[in-house]
């Protein structure tokens, strides 16, 4: 069955549904029990989609859960209230203090502020790889190294790792290996395939889709799900239902939205690619584009997000790019339905493992859904004003 199948379908088992079509929102906090009985069986089996304890969930989060989990390709889902819960959660969960983690350079912000700030503070050492290094990571394993943590492509300058043979050296060495998959949603990669045992996503981007909920799922293989399901129970991680609800309904039309997102930024990218500010193009999809060679191999189709380098630029002439724009707007997060652009100065304050040349400026856009002749008319009046101010 393909994906864009199973997303009408799945998470609507008649046991959380009631024969609903979208499961209802289950609002709860403590559940009764009539008997000794009833309660010693809901504790026993509260792991098991039982119904025990609000924190644990109810049908609502268990459908959604349920979905996630077959989509990506695992055994199991946890739910947190927002996407850097989901990566401080995973983590936490396997790491203590004498561990040491090797962490991809170009790291969503926060993950690398975790490292260096609460992480450190834990006795928790962190060593940054370059994302391209491949089997160089090798040489980075010490005795102590327990976590391999990927992001691909990854965050502002997209670089795509070679996965499966990361994973593999990874587990050679006894190590587990997490990896930010939010790029791809759960649709357009297999992480598990790879070797990936704790697939993350920031559903607050594609799956919700709205920009309107913050939310964060990790889902795991086998070998991990006890140890993830129960370490992030114990550190109060959970979700409302009726975020969840939401994020149910926005998975329902994911892939539709995907495939608009993807034809809307080739489009756009094709025509940035013929700009004469422009140095080059950072979309997965395009051989300018590190690690492009692992997008043709390992994913499915690109999505609505991605970078280009200007051949040139300063402060004051990409302050004129980016604002006024009509249809463009500036904010953080992306996987909404509308298009958003942002400035990028200071990469190379950023990485200790490679290196940025700031003289480039890097603009991320996030396509929309937005018509792509409006779109390209809105960045084409953008460059005057980044010329004239230039």
């Amino acid at each position: 069955m393909k994906k864009e199948t199973q997303i009408v379908s799945l998470g609507r088992d008649k046991k959380w549904t009631k024969g609903v079509i979208n499961p209802p929102v289950f609002r709860a906090s403590t559940m009764l029990f009539e008997t000794m009985e009833e309660m010693r069986f809901a504790t026993k089996n509260r792991a098991n989609g039982e119904m025990f304890y609000g924190r644990r969930g109810g049908p609502t989060h268990f459908a959604f859960q349920a979905a996630i989990a077959e989509l990506e390709g695992g055994v199991g889902t946890a739910l947190y209230p927002s996407g850097s819960a989901a990566i401080s959660g995973a983590l936490l969960s396997f790491l203590k203090a004498g561990d040491h983690l090797l962490m991809v350079d170009n790291a969503y912000e926060p993950t690398r502020s975790l490292c260096d700030g609460l992480l450190a503070g834990f006795g928790i050492e962190t060593t940054y790889y370059d994302p391209m290094i491949g089997e160089g990571i090798k040489e980075l394993i010490q005795e102590n190294t327990k976590v391999l943590f990927l992001e691909s492509p990854g965050s502002i300058t997209m670089e795509i790792q070679d996965v499966p043979t990361l994973s593999q050296i990874a587990h050679d060495n006894e190590m587990i290996v997490m990896l930010d998959n939010t790029w791809a949603s759960p649709i357009n990669s297999r992480p598990f395939e790879m070797g990936v045992d704790i697939s993350i996503q920031a559903a607050t981007k594609y799956i919700v889709g709205h920009s309107d909920v913050m939310m964060g799922t990790a889902t795991s293989n086998e070998k991990y799900w006890d140890q993830l399901r129960e370490n992030s129970y114990l550190m109060g991680q959970c979700t409302s239902p009726d975020d969840v609800y939401l994020a149910s309904r926005g998975l329902r039309t994911l892939g539709v939205r995907m495939a608009q997102h993807e034809q809307n930024a080739l489009k756009v990218a094709n025509w940035l690619a013929t700009r004469p500010e422009v140095d080059h193009l950072r979309h997965p999809a395009f051989e300018s584009c590190p690690g492009h060679e692992f997008f043709k191999r390992d994913f499915s189709a690109s999505n609505g997000l991605f970078s280009f380098v200007l051949k040139e630029g300063n402060l004051k002439s990409v302050t004129a790019l980016v604002e006024n724009m009509h249809h463009f707007k500036m904010g953080f997060s992306w996987g909404g339905y509308e298009s958003l652009i942002l400035g990028v100065f200071g990469i190379d304050k950023l990485r200790t493992a490679t290196t940025w040349d700031s003289k480039k400026p890097l603009i991320r856009l996030h396509i929309g859904l937005e018509n792509v002749d409006d779109l390209i008319a809105d960045l084409e009046a953008g460059f005057d004003r980044f010329n004239a101010a230039l």
